[in-house]
């Protein structure tokens, strides 16, 4: 009886070790699916204020010349980069369905190159469904040498069918290192993974 026992406590630890292993396994490929899948939701939802991270076609359509909507840019830095991104222009006033350009201005403040990225995020979430960046430098990876300055423009477009309680929108560029491996040479802009 006392080995019955003992077989059946062996027996119900194994499957209590088995379902532990098999759930462990679970959740760590939903931890590596997690980003990606939060990615894709973002971007179909709008959500999180995620912009597309490549350039989109300009829409031809009339803009709506009844309405206004203030579009502002914000500008940070992150810990560890010395580098500054200014918005030549904070603010700007458009029609829905206009296209309108604003300058950037990088500058590598280091004594190192360095490579980095601007992440945009807008607010409200909702109005990144609406915008479109036809020309971005948050397209690809920035490279700068120590005490260089790099112009770059956004062109941009919101759709005329901007939610009419949007009076503002915000655009916030974050700049973050990036791992890759300086090149030799004054290239400004480098290929690298999004970030």
């Amino acid at each position: 009886m006392t080995e019955q026992r003992t077989d059946d406590t062996r027996k119900g630890v194994r499957r209590t070790v088995a379902r532990t292993l098999v759930a462990l396994a679970g959740m760590f490929v939903f931890a590596f699916a997690l980003v990606p899948l939060y990615d894709v939701f973002c971007q179909v939802t709008g959500l999180n204020g995620k912009t597309s991270n490549q350039a989109e076609a300009l829409v031809h359509e009339d803009a709506d010349e009844g309405r206004m909507v203030t579009m502002q840019f914000i500008t940070r830095g992150s810990p560890g980069l010395p580098w500054a991104l200014e918005a030549h222009t904070r603010q700007v006033r458009v029609h829905p369905g206009q296209s309108s350009e604003v300058e950037f201005t990088f500058e590598n403040l280091g004594d190192e190159i360095s490579v980095a990225r601007a992440v945009p995020s807008v607010t409200p979430s909702e109005a990144s469904l609406h915008l479109r960046k036809l020309a971005c430098f948050c397209f690809q990876n920035q490279r700068l040498a120590p005490g260089e300055r790099f112009e770059a423009p956004l062109v941009f477009q919101l759709t005329r069918d901007l939610p009419d309680d949007i009076q503002t929108v915000t655009l916030v560029y974050t700049l973050y290192r990036q791992d890759a491996a300086p090149s030799p040479g004054s290239g400004k802009q480098v290929q690298g993974g999004d970030a």
